[in-house]
């Protein structure tokens, strides 16, 4: 009966301390996951010719934000239209995103190549790196999902 008294608060204790461990493992895996869930567009990060190596190599095609800090619709495509659920997983499964900031670095010199001089300027690109749709302006969600489809439909 003694031995009783000593184990039963044992082993409540263990079950407890178990259950408490499974939650917290539960609800930091949780976490974890909604971390790793797209909240926007994945942009890629470096310079023009490597995207365009990893577009030719992948035989996908290559979206690019064109941008400008000062520029307010651009901003508004950040905030509102790149976060929408749709964009993010048309513009994931189908392109390789980049975002250029097109008063800075490489993108003063790919401001001249593309003739791009409104902002936001939304880009196309083919496998190939060949430019093939171009759009200058804000978009809601649907329709930059409209032009991303004409422009896959481009060869």
């Amino acid at each position: 009966m003694k031995s009783l008294r000593v184990i039963l608060p044992m082993a409540i204790a263990f079950f407890l301390l178990n259950a408490l461990g499974n939650m917290a493992m539960a609800q930091q895996m949780s976490k974890k996951h909604m971390n790793t869930m797209a909240k926007e567009i994945k942009f890629s990060d470096g310079k023009w010719k490597d995207i365009a190596a990893m577009a030719k190599k992948n035989k996908k095609y290559i979206f690019v934000d064109a941008y400008t800090t000062w520029c307010g619709p651009c901003r508004l495509l950040k905030s509102q239209t790149f976060k929408e659920k749709e964009v993010i997983s048309f513009f994931t499964k189908n392109f390789i995103n980049i975002s250029v900031d097109m008063e800075k670095g490489e993108g003063l010199t790919l401001a001249q190549t593309w003739d791009v001089n409104a902002y936001p300027t939304l880009l196309f690109f083919n496998p190939e790196g060949k430019l093939i749709m171009k759009h200058v302006g804000f978009v809601d969600g649907a329709r930059l999902i409209e032009i991303g489809k004409q422009s896959l439909a481009k060869m």
